[in-house]
């Protein structure tokens, strides 16, 4: 696509070929881990712990799966919203290099390779985040990669101290090296070091300030994209460090990964609450869920880190399609706004209802999709008798539910307001993958029964460490 950017017919078909093969590729590569267990490949040879080792275990097959499965809805959507002089500035290549980033970061054995692909996925996202070359854009661009650069530098400061005391950079390896060294006060100061770094990725309170204004500032498929993804990366590197590498003293490191989700839902709350525009209002409860994630896997049982990774791929999905749809709604009503918007339902009911099923789904009303994520996390804090961090997170649904439902009674009840209008044509290509997005969110949350078996395989992976340090060295000796 590099040497073709002003085709955009042949930029769009190419791209949509290159995405359906990674997701049937996905697809394959999901049954494989199901049946015959974590799936292992060291580049050049090199037997483990020399050489960089991707690992495809079931929590990042997942990941993966559903981080395509955002990417191709994005890309359909793009084809009518994002403008053809956008498409012909590298907009697809960009959108491809940022998941070989994302995914690359998902399947890496490797400590060092994860910085690696979380630059690849940066560079593509700060093309991604000015393309079109608005005042804004440039403006919050600016805040978006100095702060990536201070968590790049830390990161590689971070992986340095921890090469120094375990003398590796494998992260199976590294694993083994801890376990046998114990949690001396090196290693928890590298564990909060890293709970910095991907929390700067991952938006944990107090390192979020820079997220609102840089999501909000690109177009809306580039944004359904960041909200979707680029937060996932950061907790997903919290979760799997801190259940493979810093598991010896629980009691200090993961208690502060709990205060700090605590913490972090309080704050999304607020600003979900204070904000009548409609970008700011989902962005806010991106950093809910990130919250209700990482609780999850600081309470570190079976109930508590189940619940997180279906709400971490509920999360993906939802705010995938929330974006898709208040894109549509920017769109008609020409404003982010939400007291310049009303009577919308009248028009477009088809919008309406979609965005009411998909506003349910992210409060978690059941049988949608964050119902059962939810549940389960807070059923792992019983289970470790935390009852009122899990009473306060059941309570966070309710402001969950009152932000999304103020952008449906703004939007759509009440008096017509300024419309702008838009062809009937236009309308449909939006809907369609916007729809198509919130029904699939429908099918996770009455299927979840189905899909407990895959989400058992995950959590087992995140809970027992040798199940991965195993797959590594598999067949060395």
């Amino acid at each position: 696509m590099l040497f073709f950017p002003k085709k955009v017919k042949a930029q769009r078909i190419t791209v949509m070929i290159g995405l359906l093969l990674a997701l049937a590729s996905a697809i394959v590569l999901l049954i494989k881990v199901k049946t015959d267990g974590v799936q292992t490949v060291t580049l050049g040879s090199w037997a483990p712990p020399f050489g960089i080792t991707m690992v495809s275990d079931m929590i990042s097959v997942l990941l993966v799966l559903s981080s395509l499965l955002i990417a191709i809805f994005v890309v359909w959507y793009s084809y009518t919203s994002i403008g053809e002089d956008r498409e012909k500035a590298f907009y697809y290549p960009a959108i491809m290099f940022m998941l070989t980033g994302v995914n690359g970061a998902f399947t890496t054995g490797d400590i060092f390779n994860m910085f690696v692909f979380f630059e690849v996925l940066l560079m593509s996202s700060y093309v991604l985040i000015v393309l079109g070359g608005e005042k804004v854009q440039l403006r919050e661009s600016i805040k978006y990669i100095l702060v990536n650069i201070v968590s790049s530098s830390l990161f590689v400061i971070t992986v340095g101290y921890l090469y120094s005391v375990v003398g590796t950079l494998n992260m199976a390896d590294i694993s083994i090296k801890l376990e046998e060294i114990g949690q001396s006060g090196i290693v928890t100061v590298i564990a909060v070091l890293f709970l910095i770094v991907f929390g700067i990725k991952g938006a944990i309170f107090p390192l979020f300030f820079w997220l609102p204004g840089s999501y909000s500032a690109p177009p809306v498929p580039v944004l359904a994209l960041f909200g979707a993804l680029l937060t996932k990366v950061g907790v997903y590197a919290i979760m799997r460090t801190y259940s493979l590498f810093f598991t010896t003293d629980v009691g200090f490191t993961h208690e502060l990964l709990m205060v700090i989700s605590i913490i972090t839902i309080v704050a999304g709350c607020i600003g979900a609450l204070a904000y009548f525009d409609v970008k700011q209002i989902i962005i806010y409860n991106i950093v809910i869920a990130v919250g209700v994630i990482l609780f999850g896997a600081s309470i570190m049982n079976d109930s508590g880190m189940l619940g997180s990774i279906f709400y971490l791929i509920h999360d993906i999905l939802i705010k995938g399609a929330l974006f898709l749809l208040i894109g549509i709604v920017i769109k008609i009503t020409g404003t982010s706004d939400l007291r310049k918007m009303g009577g919308l339902m009248r028009r477009y009911p088809v919008l309406g209802w979609s965005y009411l099923v998909a506003a349910f789904g992210l409060a978690g009303i059941p049988p949608l999709s964050g119902f059962v994520g939810k549940l389960l996390v807070i059923q792992g804090g019983f289970e470790e008798g935390h009852i009122w961090q899990s009473v306060f997170i059941l309570a966070s649904s309710l402001i969950v539910l009152l932000s999304a439902i103020r952008i449906f009674i703004y939007a759509f009840w009440g008096a017509e307001k300024v419309v702008h209008t838009i062809s009937p044509k236009t309308y449909r290509h939006l809907l369609a993958p916007a729809v198509t997005l919130v029904a699939l969110t429908v099918l996770y949350g009455v299927g979840s029964e189905y899909l407990v078996p895959f989400m058992s395989d995950a959590a087992t992976v995140l809970l027992d460490p040798s199940v991965y340090t195993d797959a590594v060295f598999r067949g060395v000796k």
